[in-house]
């Protein structure tokens, strides 16, 4: 089975269209959903009706789709996040507000292979942004291979039988693989389809194939100016508009 991975939307619909389109070529069996569909971006409905219209064979919520469904408080949100989640609030259809309501908790088991989270499997909230935060996650994963995002950079961390920790990011490779050995566990972060945060400003992807037990990291150059202009449209901090063009 071969399927695309896609995480941290964050409302962005022209991102997440040209992840669609660059990975229909890739013939791909499902979708896999890592969470934050919504947040930041200007599109927050037409984005969760194509995820929707996908029919993901698996998804986990984001911190971001808690908020903006009333699970949770934006208390711990920076105060630009925290406008953003009020606004995309205010913005929410009845119908996506119900399907935000109803995302699955991670960490999810997908099959004997996979397993899924937003943020760790130790908790669907924590980031993995360092080698201590890596070890622990994999130690907790309990499956050989753990998709997981909310760190917005695409990243591939393992632990060999030997107890070795290995941790490399793609920097700026429009495709970088990884074959999945056997007695090694592996954590690997497709990084963000609508806010990528590792200074390269397309969008990220993953094609996973489980039959050929190797995970693709991809990019797309999307129309950035559009997103931005829609931000701006919408009276979103213009600072989120801007980092789109960053990579930031």
């Amino acid at each position: 089975m071969r399927y695309l991975i896609i995480s941290d939307i964050h409302s962005n619909l022209e991102a997440l269209e040209a992840v669609l389109r660059a990975s229909a070529s890739r013939k791909c069996d499902g979708v896999i959903v890592l969470g934050d569909l919504v947040g930041y971006g200007a599109d927050p409905n037409a984005v969760v009706d194509r995820i929707r219209g996908l029919k993901p064979i698996a998804t986990v919520r984001g911190n971001h789709d808690k908020v903006a469904a009333g699970l949770e408080n934006a208390d711990d949100f920076n105060p630009m996040a925290k406008a953003a989640a009020m606004w995309t609030q205010t913005a929410l259809s009845d119908q996506t507000l119900d399907y935000l309501k109803k995302m699955p908790v991670g960490p999810l088991l997908v099959n004997e292979l996979l397993e899924i989270c937003h943020g760790s499997p130790l908790d669907e909230d924590l980031y993995v942004v360092g080698d201590l935060d890596a070890i622990r996650s994999i130690a907790a994963s309990r499956r050989q291979l753990c998709l997981f995002g909310h760190t917005h950079v695409a990243l591939r961390a393992s632990v060999d039988g030997k107890k070795t920790l290995e941790i490399e990011t793609p920097q700026g490779n429009p495709e970088f693989e990884t074959t999945l050995l056997s007695g090694a566990k592996y954590l690997i972060n497709p990084g963000s389809v609508g806010q990528p945060r590792d200074g390269d400003s397309r969008a990220a992807y993953a094609i996973a194939d489980l039959d050929e037990q190797v995970v693709t990291l991809y990019r797309v150059a999307y129309p950035i100016e559009i997103a931005q202009s829609k931000i701006l449209e919408a009276g979103l901090p213009p600072m989120l508009a801007y980092r789109l063009g960053m990579g930031r």
